[in-house]
């Protein structure tokens, strides 16, 4: 088991390095000079000799490959041009509303996607036709269209909830859920079928004749079998919740990374840019690194391999 756990990691620090390796390379193939590339739109004498210096412009393409490892390593992104502040500034500063929203949609939309697939699965034709329709709806629906209906319904007129910021949990409510059920549509449909197929395996008709209760049988047994497929979606989904967290964000006028990147689009702030996605990067590594080692906890036979 700690073989495969320290192969994995292993496995990860080389894709990060790709990650990293891959915008480097990116950053050279885009049209320009590197330093004009850096500085944007901004414009004062000598900023671009500064930033060649800086980044080591003046080396060669070798040298200046291990400068921006050795940069990232420190936790060095650069200097945002535009705003005039460090960029590890300008991102860490908008950082904990973003993982603060994506975080509780998360856990929201496993909430509901367990919560219906364990009163579902293997249930009768009409509440398993009627709950696919439900993920389907969902699952299909655009967030910012979401976004926008449950702030008509829930601020502009009931009033239950604020219409943008950040201030206290109420403001995180309505964000949270338009980034959940998108989600959960998708998470309901793996789990459910995953279940369905779990509760006709012999282990649960021997737990069956021991009088175990079916609720009982479903929470224990039945779900820590299904949750393998699930699992196997959670890069993806912590990919979509991310996406659509900047997106939220901008729908309820909230602090965090989508504001940032938009404004360093706008802007031509490329630095900033740059560590958006690297931070993505590190964090869909990080992601599948703890999730294929949930693997070998779950799943038993797999620490035999």
């Amino acid at each position: 088991m700690w073989s495969r756990i320290i192969s994995r990691l292993l496995t990860s620090l080389v894709v990060a390095w790709a990650s990293v390796t891959a915008t480097f390379l990116a950053l050279h193939a885009l049209p320009g000079r590197i330093q004009d590339i850096l500085a944007g739109d901004v414009e004062y004498p000598g900023l671009r000799e500064a930033i060649a210096a800086e980044w080591g412009l003046d080396q060669s393409l070798p040298m200046q490959y291990f400068e921006f490892l050795s940069r990232i390593l420190r936790g060095d992104f650069g200097t945002s041009y535009v705003l005039r502040q460090p960029v590890i500034e300008v991102v860490g500063s908008q950082l904990l509303p973003t993982v603060e929203l994506a975080l509780t949609a998360g856990v929201l939309a496993i909430v509901i996607a367990g919560l219906i697939a364990l009163l579902t699965a293997g249930r009768g034709r009409l509440s398993r036709e009627l709950a696919s329709f439900v993920e389907l709806v969902f699952a299909s629906t655009p967030v910012f269209w979401l976004g926008i209906l449950l702030l008509m319904a829930f601020s502009f007129n009931l009033r239950w909830f604020p219409v943008s910021g950040a201030e206290g949990w109420s403001s995180l409510v309505l964000p949270a859920i338009t980034l959940a059920l998108p989600t959960a549509g998708l998470l309901t449909q793996v789990l459910r079928e995953a279940m369905e197929k779990t509760l006709d395996q012999p282990f649960v008709t021997t737990v069956r004749s021991r009088g175990v209760g079916e609720f009982i049988i479903r929470w224990r047994h039945v779900l820590r079998h299904a949750l393998l497929p699930a699992v196997t979606l959670g890069g993806w989904l912590i990919g979509g919740l991310l996406g659509g967290a900047v997106i939220t964000e901008k729908v309820f006028g909230r602090p965090g990374l989508g504001t940032v990147t938009l404004g360093a689009v706008l802007t031509h702030d490329v630095p900033v840019v740059l560590t958006v996605v690297l931070l993505a990067a590190f964090i869909h590594v990080a992601a599948s690194t703890v999730l294929d080692i949930l693997y070998v906890l779950i799943d038993p036979r797999l620490r035999a391999q």
